[in-house]
């Protein structure tokens, strides 16, 4: 078994690594970044406060705006001559998020994916297929470095053009892919569409990420590329993939900890949860040079296990993400997260686990609409079949909602993170 020591090594070993390396990342942004001094000022703290791990609520939090207010290197901690490589956001939104990262950072980063692929069982004998995106946006580079450390064969693919991914994986051997778990599954249906094709396939792992996935969704994409498919998390702000990853338990992802320390609040008070309390997720990088980020609010929803795993790491474990904070959709006063609806959806197993859920307002009444894809085999149902789909979701999610079932392969597919709401209240 592969794995480094910090991986298993017990709660208060970590502690002590943690609090060290969190002491020495506080000195160095309240040194070299005004813009975290001041905040910090502001609240009354300065280095010498953090005594201890608990000392990490005395911080101030780092938002999404913080670092495109100080766009572009605003938050940077070290000079332009140390800083080896940038990463930006697409910036859809507004200025992009722009990250460095020093030769240093980058060492980091290809162990954490090597963590990763040796959790996954990969090495040398593989050929991995990366079809994220390469480029500014961290995806495909993150797991091209990990990957030839693990002495793999790497194809830097990138996204997009199906029919070449899927010709590539068939002449080269490809036995990992890499991509989001809904181009996998899109890459699932195709192959499926040609009999005999995944005979001549030797797939057998997928690393998939980028954007939420539900455990329906994992059996689905397992059971139609056949092959294991693992979680990773990581998020641009922090380092890139690589943050978490799953062991072939599933059992919830390890978090490089003695890297980045979680903390889970309550989204709405922003106090401290406990272990197993569902909450959002905030991290603090501990041994970034390039821009160390201090309680960073992800907006994503999980929940901390602090047992050690039965793989033998003892690295404390984040469940699966089922949403995020800001993804969250009010209708008519009942929260809802688009997961529900796909998880509602893969549990009837009527249709395919493509959806749109489109939300507008009439008067001052919310409006939702879900429009769902159908299998071939359930294609131009009956209104009584209808019914019963609309029916489980309305059940599931708690809300009434109209409901439009597309044909098969009519919706968008997508190479990257899917987009499978649209919120037109805001318009």
């Amino acid at each position: 078994m592969n794995w480094d020591l910090q991986e298993c090594c017990t709660r208060e070993e970590m502690a002590s690594i943690q609090l060290k390396r969190l002491q020495s990342t506080i000195a160095r942004v309240y040194e070299k970044v005004p813009y975290y001094r001041e905040k910090m000022e502001a609240q009354g703290v300065k280095p010498k406060d953090i005594m201890s791990l608990s000392d990490l609520r005395k911080l101030p939090f780092t938002e999404k705006t913080d670092l495109r207010d100080t766009y572009p290197f605003g938050l940077f901690a070290a000079s332009q001559e140390e800083i080896i490589r940038l990463h930006a956001s697409s910036g859809t939104t507004g200025k992009p998020i722009v990250v460095g990262y020093t030769e240093n950072d980058i060492e980091i980063w290809r162990e954490m994916i090597v963590r990763t692929m040796y959790a996954a069982d990969i090495s040398a004998k593989d050929t991995i297929q990366i079809a994220y995106g390469y480029g500014l946006f961290t995806g495909g580079m993150g797991i091209h470095y990990g990957a030839e450390k693990v002495k793999a064969r790497v194809i830097p693919i990138s996204g997009g053009n199906t029919r070449k991914q899927i010709e590539l994986m068939e002449d080269f051997g490809t036995t990992v892919l890499a991509c989001t778990p809904s181009y996998a599954l899109h890459l699932g249906e195709e192959i499926k569409r040609h009999p005999g094709l995944r005979s001549r396939l030797q797939l057998k792992t997928a690393i998939l990420g980028a954007e939420p996935w539900t455990e329906q969704m994992r059996h689905q994409i397992e059971n139609l590329l056949e092959i294991d498919a693992y979680d990773i998390y990581g998020l641009s702000e922090i380092i890139g993939p690589g943050v978490a990853y799953e062991c072939e338990n599933k059992n919830g992802l390890h978090i490089n900890e003695d890297h980045f320390i979680p903390e889970i609040i309550d989204p709405e008070t922003l106090d401290p949860l406990g272990a197993g309390e569902y909450g959002e997720l905030v991290f603090t990088t501990i041994t970034k040079e390039g821009i160390p980020i201090i309680r960073y609010r992800t907006r994503d929803l999980t929940a901390l296990n602090y047992e050690p795993c039965e793989c033998g790491r003892s690295l404390v474990r984040m469940s699966k993400c089922e949403g995020r904070s800001d993804d969250m959709l009010i209708i008519r006063g009942v929260n809802l997260f688009p997961s529900q609806i796909e998880a509602a959806l893969l549990d009837l197993n009527l249709t395919s686990s493509h959806y749109e859920l489109h939300v507008s307002r009439e008067g001052t009444l919310d409006k939702i609409r879900a429009v769902v894809e159908m299998k071939e085999e359930t294609a131009g149902g009956t209104e009584l079949l209808q019914r019963k789909i609309r029916s489980h979701i309305e059940h599931c999610i708690g809300l009434s909602l109209d409901l439009e079932l597309a044909a098969p392969n009519q919706l968008e597919r997508f190479t990257g993170k899917s987009k499978r709401v649209f919120d037109n209240r805001r318009n």
